[in-house]
């Protein structure tokens, strides 16, 4: 694929996921002359529920055990599927050939559509062939952006992790900063690689990957710590998910490092730590959006024929940050757990 073709707009493009989110938040129902029936659909509408047919969707990440950013995703997932009379099937393996595996168990299983991570989309290729192949439409979401329309599927749902890394360094440029270590907790993840890769772009100081084990916090707590004793020069610790921002934050403390706490992706935790000062500032791609504009739009291209993007570009849930200066407005969503 050639991937120079996609526009890449440095403009935060929450407009357009907000737009995306209110073409695909429409809900059908089935219109039936006889007295009950018609009685049942019109309340199955008031209620915003589908009166479709049941359908079964899988959505297959590959998201770790116990990292909390993928509740958000699968939450979303699950609101959109009691809206649409879906049957949800969910599974995850961060080792790639057991995700393909996991694509294979849902052909097997006749779903009617798979929303996919593509982390390792090399991995990933076969599986979604196959896929396509048995006639289930397939779209991607949070990992993948690269990739998807190479591999064929339908629409992408998620953040350009280059755009996301740019704009966080060039906010770091406007902090301040010197020398920021950007912390990789899975190496070859494509989406990983891109935004450190574009912090590393746009960022006027020092930046150095840091790699670690991300199924294994107390490691990632050492790793950083003992970096940041080695170097006391570092003034950020730039991370890739919620509860690694969590981590690091103890690592300063154990380090008696003076660096600054920042990263990618949002949970209810990391809110309090933006409250608390723990965490100068966090990149929010709207997990829960991602799962729901997921499967909701399998559900609308089984329903209606719908597709958004036109096939050709991604919808962009992200990126947005979050600082001191606005977490009171994405608390009371927090609260709730779908932010």
């Amino acid at each position: 694929m050639d991937r120079t073709s996609r526009p890449r707009s440095r403009r935060f493009p929450a407009l357009v996921a907000a737009a995306a989110a209110a073409a695909l938040m429409v809900t059908g129902c089935s219109s039936d002359s006889g007295g009950k029936k018609a009685e049942e659909s019109a309340d199955n509408a008031a209620a915003g529920k589908a009166d479709t047919p049941r359908m079964k969707v899988a959505l297959i990440t590959h998201a770790a055990p116990g990292d909390t950013f993928w509740d958000l995703i699968r939450k979303g997932a699950e609101a959109a599927a009691d809206k649409d009379n879906v049957d949800l099937l969910y599974s995850n393996s961060p080792d790639a050939a057991k995700q393909a595996n996991l694509v294979q168990n849902a052909i097997d299983q006749k779903v009617d559509g798979i929303a996919i991570t593509l982390a390792k989309p090399d991995a990933m290729k076969a599986a979604v062939a196959k896929a396509k192949k048995a006639g289930i439409p397939v779209v991607g979401l949070n990992g993948g952006i690269d990739d998807w329309k190479e591999q064929g599927l339908l629409e992408y749902f998620g953040q350009d992790e280059s755009v996301a890394g740019e704009a966080f360094g060039e906010k770091l440029n406007e902090l301040g900063a010197k020398n920021a270590v950007c912390v990789i907790h899975e190496q070859g993840h494509v989406a990983l690689e891109a935004r450190c890769a574009g912090v590393k772009k746009t960022f006027g100081g020092k930046t150095t990957n840091l790699y670690v084990n991300g199924t294994n916090m107390p490691a990632v707590k050492s790793t950083i710590t003992a970096k940041l004793k080695q170097d006391s020069s570092v003034d950020y610790v730039v991370t890739l998910g919620a509860p690694f921002a969590l981590t690091a934050a103890q690592s300063v403390g154990d380090a008696k490092s003076k660096a600054k706490v920042a990263t990618f992706d949002l949970n209810k935790d990391m809110v309090k730590a933006i409250e608390d000062g723990d965490v100068d500032f966090a990149v929010d791609q709207q997990p829960y959006l991602q799962g729901y504009l997921s499967v909701d739009a399998l559900w609308l291209y089984k329903t209606n024929g719908n597709f958004s993007g036109g096939g050709q570009e991604p919808v962009l849930t992200g990126p947005a940050f979050v600082d001191k200066e606005n977490v009171a407005d994405i608390a009371k969503f927090a609260a709730k757990g779908t932010r």
